[in-house]
């Protein structure tokens, strides 16, 4: 009888144990925080925009190709939106633990309207010493699939108050789920987070 109590209270202190395992990898992942860096590499139609700032900075060629591909309905641009991903699990106070986020599915939002959706294709190591880890997301969209109604001029501005010269991200909101790997498995976010360019979430 006393062998069975012994063998109950160290099963007990065992699980007590694991518990409080899973509740600070828990604690440790949920301190992970997320922002809107900046917005790179912006192009409209294959043509570099970073140095531009207005409608009147582009050649007539680029104008032309502009219109040609709104007249067919298209105006296809690509760019970088880079996120800081901030780990405080530095020792101060916590377990030093650096986290791996092995999925970030995400939604963008420009000017508050939906538009795509993605994901990362390799996992994102996160070192836990409390300064910002910063990592890319490649987009590539069409404006005039959202934005049509804007017409010409206003696909372009809209374009260039996102990666022109001067461009900033504050007209984006990213709606991300991490997924985050833990020694007792992969750890998801139960709803999707706010990830803005003005503050850390």
């Amino acid at each position: 009888m006393r062998n069975k109590v012994i063998i109950f209270i160290a099963l007990i202190f065992s699980l007590s144990q694991f518990s409080c395992s899973v509740l600070k990898q828990i604690e440790n992942i949920s301190r992970l925080k997320f922002k809107l860096d900046n917005i790179g590499n912006f192009t409209v139609m294959g043509v570099n925009i970073s140095n531009k700032s207005s409608v009147r900075d582009f050649n007539v060629l680029d104008a032309a190709q502009f219109l040609n591909g709104i007249t067919r309905g298209t105006l296809p641009v690509s760019f970088n939106i880079y996120i800081d991903a901030l780990n405080p699990n530095d020792g101060g106070g916590y377990p030093r633990q650096d986290l791996d986020i092995v999925n970030f599915s995400w939604r963008l939002f420009i000017d508050e309207k939906e538009t795509i959706a993605g994901n990362i294709s390799n996992p994102i190591s996160v070192p836990g010493r409390g300064e910002a880890t910063s990592f890319p997301l490649t987009i590539n969209l069409d404006l005039y699939k959202f934005f049509s109604d804007r017409g010409y001029d206003g696909l372009i501005d809209l374009a260039l108050k996102l990666g022109g010269l001067g461009g900033n991200a504050h007209r984006v909101t990213l709606k991300a789920k991490p997924t985050v790997k833990s020694i007792f498995g992969n750890i998801t976010y139960p709803g999707e987070i706010d990830i803005i360019d003005r503050e850390f979430r």
